[in-house]
């Protein structure tokens, strides 16, 4: 499987980090300026967040072969997905090799995911996330469960990233706890 992973300047580089590091497959990772400044901040040298994917390409990059629908590709994630980007790509703008490749995912059927982090929403936000997903995207927001009592805030990014996971098709249960169940106070 062939994904790109790409990081907005939302806050939120270490589910970035996590998702490349577990990712089976191809990693195509796309990162806006904002988002290289991001994970500089909040994770370190962008030298050592790159060396995670196999190919990366900069937002302004139009010329990259996951620009097109003809690029063999089967899946972006755009994590950590900016309330920007989210209204560009409600609105159908394509602009940038970010919210190109979620437009190219969205016309050819293809699973995007978008990992929102931002709170709390206005309405506006509310209904572009509305709109992408009537046009097929899936919305993923960053809200880690609590019920496999987490330890650090390693296990809430592993709970998010398992999640990403799952709904590319992966099986995220490494990294993630099911759920079985409230225990019965009822004799049995």
């Amino acid at each position: 499987m062939r994904t790109v992973v790409c990081v907005s300047g939302a806050s939120g580089a270490a589910y970035a980090a996590r998702l490349l590091q577990v990712l089976p497959g191809t990693k195509v990772l796309v990162v806006t300026d904002s988002g290289k400044q991001l994970i500089e901040h909040e994770f370190g040298p962008f030298a050592q967040f790159a060396a995670l994917a196999d190919e990366v390409y900069g937002d302004a990059d139009l010329g990259a072969p996951v620009s097109s629908g003809s690029a063999p590709f089967d899946a972006a994630v755009i994590v950590p997905c900016s309330i920007s980007s989210i209204g560009k790509i409600a609105a159908g703008i394509a602009d940038t090799l970010v919210t190109r490749v979620a437009t190219v995912c969205l016309k050819e059927r293809r699973t995007l995911v978008l990992v929102p982090r931002e709170t709390p929403l206005g309405l506006i936000h509310l209904r572009n996330l509305v709109t992408i997903t009537e046009a097929g995207g899936i919305v993923l927001y960053a809200a880690p469960g609590f019920y496999h009592h987490p330890k650090s805030v390693d296990d809430l990014v592993d709970f998010v990233v398992g999640k990403i996971l799952n709904t590319l098709g992966h099986d995220g249960s490494a990294l993630l706890k099911r759920w079985e169940g409230m225990p019965s106070s009822l004799p049995r």
